[in-house]
């Protein structure tokens, strides 16, 4: 049997935002990967010829109605990941109507095996910064963003329980670089790499569950972190690589100041 048959199907939402343009190439060299958005204009051209493509609005059931005929996993990425973002200009369609429908749609679709979906930080950004975040602790949303985070994670639960079909949560932390002025410790401790991102994402895709609910943190092995990662460690072999502190050789400069957090 050749290669080409033995490649699973994975449909991608998100695919042109920041972490989508890292991932779409990655997942790409292993998966049929389709690409679903309401706008995929700005999708490199160079994966053209490697994607299927399918431009429609999540907030639209109707649309979104067997959309996941012959797709085996869903990484949903998509929504409106501003902080500021306003419940009714966009949050409630963008991040509410879109992850209910793709998940009710996921649960319903035989074939889909497992749904893994983007959390955030946000979904607990209202804790102090000197407190290292855990999955076990109560969801804190400093942001509207955050809370519908929050809302995803619980939905997904809810499905997983109750369909018994796999969903993982991400709280991804900060993705955007940390140069010049950003070159902060709250953007040093929450940093995840695009490397360890797609790793991330495999282990997801690939680990074996005892349960059909999983919500993991999404940071790379920083000497400092916001968020702890050891349930993805253990749950998923999760194993990153980078280092924000030695990466942007900073460790001396912000341990000097570690009081000093912006």
């Amino acid at each position: 049997m050749s290669e080409q048959v033995q490649k699973q199907t994975l449909m991608l939402t998100g695919a042109t935002g920041q972490i989508g343009k890292v991932l779409t190439p990655h997942l790409a060299d292993t998966y049929h990967l389709v690409v679903v958005d309401k706008d995929l204009s700005e999708l490199d051209k160079d994966l053209s010829n490697k994607v299927k493509k399918v431009e429609c609005n999540l907030s639209d059931p109707k649309q979104t109605k067997d959309l996941l005929k012959d797709i085996d996993y869903v990484v949903h990425l998509a929504g409106d990941p501003r902080p500021d973002a306003d419940f009714y200009d966009s949050l409630l369609d963008a991040n509410f109507k879109v992850t209910f429908n793709l998940f009710k749609e996921a649960v319903e679709t035989k074939s889909v095996e497992r749904v893994i979906f983007a959390s955030s930080i946000h979904a607990v950004g209202g804790y102090p910064l000197d407190t290292q975040v855990n999955v076990d602790m109560i969801p804190r949303p400093a942001d509207l963003y955050g809370v519908s985070k929050v809302y995803a994670e619980v939905l997904a639960s809810h499905f997983a329980f109750k369909h018994q079909k796999t969903f993982i949560g991400i709280r991804i932390g900060g993705f955007d670089g940390i140069e010049g002025e950003s070159e902060t410790l709250e953007n040093l401790i929450k940093y995840l790499s695009p490397r360890d991102m797609c790793h991330l994402v495999d282990r997801c895709l690939n680990a074996s569950l005892k349960k059909p609910f999983l919500l993991v943190n999404g940071v790379s092995d920083n000497t400092y972190k916001r968020l702890d990662i050891q349930e993805a460690r253990e749950t998923i072999q999760y194993e990153p690589q980078d280092n924000a502190f030695e990466q942007y050789g900073l460790f001396e400069k912000i341990t000097d100041n570690i009081g000093n957090i912006k």
